[in-house]
């Protein structure tokens, strides 16, 4: 597909979660020349999701199967995947865009999708134990510990449903929350109250992270009474929430405090033609279907740009 610009690209989409894979489709059903950087894998963290019940038209189907169809459609359509991140970028006449593999692209418009990242819990044994029974990812190590208890760190939506997702391969998951109280709809608490081999271990925090050669077990304490505890289990998941990947932004002024980015309705930053979507910006809801309705305002107004400096 030939430029409508005088840059390499007339736009450059960095992330390719629903956010940034929607926005391609958009931006190339209009005709306009679309890279999609990706560092990870294409179709972003529902690869990494099991049963996906809230997105409308699907009453069920598994994350890697919904990601690809978003990554379908748009290399259908005529989007360029890039297999690298962004490193970098500067506005000048165009966005001068760097990538984490050394290249250096230009594109008429650019949208930030990155996303975010999990955070740790930032304990003894849980980065000697990553990939030793720590992990982020029930997904993809779920069954790689079948047979075996498991725990679940957490109290919001990721940590109930993969708790649940886990019960398919482990004798007992144990749900450790600091709090009584799950940040979750009445339908999922429900469907979590009703599971016999999930275990609830509330008002507790996890302190350590025990094994030798793979984990064996955690240490957790009570909040309340500060007893100590230990659980036997063969893996650890902790689900304790996520920070935007904006690192590589240098202009903070289009940042929050938590460091999202700011945008306006029509998904556009203070910086002209520089356009955000998805988990990455500031929103009150992250999900699935508020990703896509993002890169759908994001990919048309980036083309209601381009348009406007032809």
């Amino acid at each position: 597909m030939k430029s409508l610009t005088n840059a390499d690209y007339d736009l450059i989409i960095a992330g390719a979660g629903p956010a940034g894979l929607t926005a391609a489709i958009y931006a190339c059903r209009a005709g306009l020349n679309v890279i999609v950087l990706e560092k990870d894998v294409p179709g972003g963290k529902i690869v990494k999701t099991g049963d996906i019940e809230n997105y409308p038209g699907y009453t069920n189907i598994q994350g890697v199967d919904l990601a690809l169809k978003f990554v379908e459609q748009a290399t259908e359509l005529g989007a360029k995947i890039e297999y690298s991140g962004l490193k970098s970028f500067k506005k000048d006449k165009f966005f001068y865009v760097e990538l984490t593999n050394g290249n250096i692209i230009t594109g008429g418009a650019l949208i930030i999708s990155t996303g975010s990242k999990e955070n740790t819990l930032g304990v003894p044994g849980e980065e000697e134990f990553y990939g030793k029974g720590v992990s982020y990812c029930a997904v993809c190590d779920g069954a790689n510990f079948k047979g075996q208890k498991m725990a679940v760190v957490g109290g919001g939506y990721a940590a109930v449903e993969e708790a649940i997702y886990l019960t398919r391969f482990a004798e007992k998951v144990f749900l450790i929350h600091r709090r009584q109280g799950f940040r979750v709809d009445s339908k999922l608490l429900d469907k979590l109250n009703k599971n016999d081999k999930i275990e609830l271990v509330l008002d507790s925090v996890v302190k350590t992270i025990n094994g030798d050669n793979n984990v064996q077990s955690v240490t957790i304490q009570n909040v309340n009474d500060k007893s100590v505890s230990t659980i036997q289990v063969g893996a650890v998941f902790p689900f304790i929430g996520q920070y935007p990947i904006t690192e590589f932004i240098q202009n903070k002024e289009i940042l929050n405090e938590t460091n999202h980015i700011k945008s306006d309705i029509n998904m556009s930053t203070k910086i002209e033609g520089l356009f955000t979507a998805g988990d990455v910006r500031d929103t009150p809801l992250r999900q699935i279907a508020t990703a896509v309705s993002d890169g759908a305002i994001a990919g048309q107004n980036a083309v209601k740009y381009i348009e406007n400096l032809n």
